[in-house]
């Protein structure tokens, strides 16, 4: 069963008024028709990604932690796929969502309320960590790839998951998305904090990663679904591998 337990300590990469701003939707996360619409159709193909990178580099059934996991969407998936998951936010009502969605189904998934910074002051470890849409929330993403270095194993993988700094990106995902469509809620996302891949790339270089596979998540209009492709130009994913000591 799905549990959570409380963070111990504030950390200097959260931005306060993003947490406020997810907990706020917590009730409403796991409504396929609701503010979180974009990331339900999304899962399917961020997760499988995910699975299969995993399965072919470790193996399946792994411990894996989905850092920044809201009400659960991508951490309850993976779990049902066979890992163990944990799954981390500072979002406080947005975990307590997650547990009750997760609740009797009898998946190898645990929740807490904290931040990275907590279980690396515990010497916490996983093979494999998940960090979906998060980055371009963070105060500083360098930073942040550095803490999750120190929660990576060596030679175990991280998974990033964000959307490039872009004109395309500016006029799609923010524009279009939260004015015209109004897929997503207004103030979702500061554009200025998009990350390119090169930027990913070079931040996870200094952190002790190198980019070991990338791929970008296109919405097929026609087919009425996300796939995965070589445009990078709005959404993307990538797998960065943790370089083992020398």
């Amino acid at each position: 069963m799905a549990n959570a337990q409380p963070g111990k300590r504030a950390a200097p990469s959260v931005v306060m008024n993003e947490i406020a701003r997810f907990d706020a939707l917590a009730t409403q996360w796991w409504d396929p028709s609701g503010p979180m619409r974009p990331l339900h159709a999304m899962n399917p193909l961020r997760v499988g990604w995910i699975d299969k990178c995993i399965r072919a580099r470790l193996g399946g059934g792994v411990r894996l932690l989905d850092l920044g996991c809201g009400a659960g969407l991508a951490a309850e998936v993976l779990a049902g796929l066979g890992h163990h998951v944990l799954g981390l936010d500072a979002a406080a009502d947005a975990v307590a969502a997650a547990v009750a969605h997760a609740d009797g189904q009898g998946l190898p998934l645990a929740y807490r309320v904290g931040t990275a910074e907590d279980l690396v002051a515990e010497g916490a470890q996983f093979p494999a960590v998940t960090a979906l849409e998060v980055i371009e929330h963070v105060a500083d993403p360098a930073a942040f790839l550095r803490l999750l270095a120190q929660l990576v194993e060596p030679g175990g993988l991280l998974f990033i998951s964000t959307l490039n700094r872009t004109l395309r990106s500016l006029a799609v995902a923010k524009l279009g998305a939260e004015y015209l469509l109004r897929l997503l809620p207004v103030g979702t996302h500061d554009w200025q904090r998009f990350v390119t891949p090169a930027e990913l790339g070079a931040y996870g270089k200094a952190a002790g990663f190198r980019v070991a596979d990338i791929s970008g998540m296109v919405f097929d209009l026609r087919a009425r679904q996300w796939r995965a492709g070589a445009d990078l130009a709005v959404n993307y994913i990538a797998m960065l591998e943790r370089r083992p000591p020398l």
